[in-house]
């Protein structure tokens, strides 16, 4: 059955629904049932098929990123170093074509949209930075910080040039509507940081709140980006709005999942701290929904777990409830509505690849 086990939740997952789609505008009121999102149907390997069209991304982001000043180079080149899945840039490629074939069977991705891909990466890299140095992290993706190796003043500036390349190329591709899109993406970011340096004392508040800063911080890129190429690709506003919820239901969800593993895998597997945002003073969904079971984490939320111990008792509470769980229901959700989005769209391979994104956003696990 599709309910939450706790006896008489506030945060039963109408009213969190409600809630959530109250900021956002969604056309989405009714979610589909929790039942298995794998289907018997054969899917595309997204990584496989948006390989493509991301061949060379690291290259021509340092294209852009061209600098003759040594040092900034080398900060630029760090995360820039061909390591990375490239997941945002490859949902955006597999949006673009998706939207094309579905609008007149192009199967080819045009330079402008392929130029977005590019400049998601670019604006999630120097966010990226930017949290580093206010959140004093040492690592990220495995190895050190730019801020640890060459200080919080140059680490903003490097995170700040990374942005304004990527303005340039946004300016390039010529179109105000796009830029406008695009834009709003770092406006929701700066945002999101200042939401999450804040915290409300209603419970019902405080999960809207946790939420609305998810959108913002993670998940407006992917929305934003979505709807960007499918713009670009396809003059119908109702193929845009698809775009755009099935990038931001997505977004959602692979935040909600990163903020389970957060509990639930080590360290070295996660390639950052394990119960980094407790450290941070975050309380994130599993930590909301343990607090139904404990309520005196009431308090240690409100003091941003800043009295010695909080942080292991958090921890172990969190372990010891359903937090886990119904967070990782909710991403399940999130994932059904993506999913559920996409599928309006004319049938190709790139759709079907993008349906099996949402199943790989919830068995991930770093």
């Amino acid at each position: 059955m599709c309910h939450f086990t706790q006896r008489s939740s506030t945060f039963s997952f109408p009213k969190i629904c409600n809630i959530f789609w109250r900021f956002h505008h969604t056309s989405t009121s009714h979610l589909c049932s929790c039942s298995k999102t794998v289907s018997d149907e054969k899917y595309q390997d997204p990584f496989q098929l948006g390989r493509k069209d991301l061949k060379n991304l690291y290259e021509d982001i340092k294209k852009e990123l061209l600098v003759s000043a040594a040092e900034l180079k080398e900060m630029c080149d760090y995360y820039f170093d061909g390591k990375g899945k490239a997941f945002r840039p490859m949902i955006v490629v597999l949006m673009a074509r998706a939207c094309n074939i579905h609008h007149n069977n192009s199967k080819e991705v045009q330079a402008s949209q392929r130029s977005v891909a590019i400049i998601a990466e670019m604006i999630h890299t120097a966010s990226l930075v930017h949290d580093d140095v206010i959140d004093d992290a040492n690592s990220r993706r495995g190895k050190r910080t730019l801020n640890q190796i060459w200080g919080e003043r140059k680490a903003v500036l490097a995170g700040d040039f990374i942005l304004s390349a990527a303005s340039v190329a946004l300016a390039r591709i010529g179109n105000t509507t796009i830029i406008s899109v695009l834009t709003q993406v770092i406006e929701d970011l700066v945002r999101g940081e200042f939401l999450q340096l804040g915290s409300k004392e209603n419970e019902n508040e405080r999960f809207a709140h946790y939420l609305e800063k998810t959108f913002k911080k993670t998940a407006s890129l992917i929305a934003n980006s979505c709807k960007a190429v499918s713009i670009l690709g396809c003059p119908d506003p109702k193929v845009h709005e698809i775009a755009y919820q099935y990038g931001k239901n997505v977004g959602i969800a692979f935040q909600l999942i990163d903020d389970v593993l957060d509990f639930t895998s080590c360290a070295n597997h996660l390639g950052k701290p394990a119960a980094a945002d407790l450290k941070l003073g975050l309380a994130t969904g599993p930590v909301l929904f343990a607090c139904r079971q404990f309520p005196e984490m009431n308090a240690m939320i409100m003091r941003r777990f800043s009295k010695p111990g909080d942080i292991e008792r958090a921890r172990k509470y969190v372990l010891q409830s359903d937090g886990v769980q119904q967070t990782t229901y909710l991403a399940q959700r999130y994932c059904h509505a993506a999913t559920r989005e996409i599928r309006k769209l004319r049938p190709s391979p790139e759709r079907e690849a993008l349906v099996h994104l949402t199943e790989m956003v919830l068995m991930r696990d770093k």
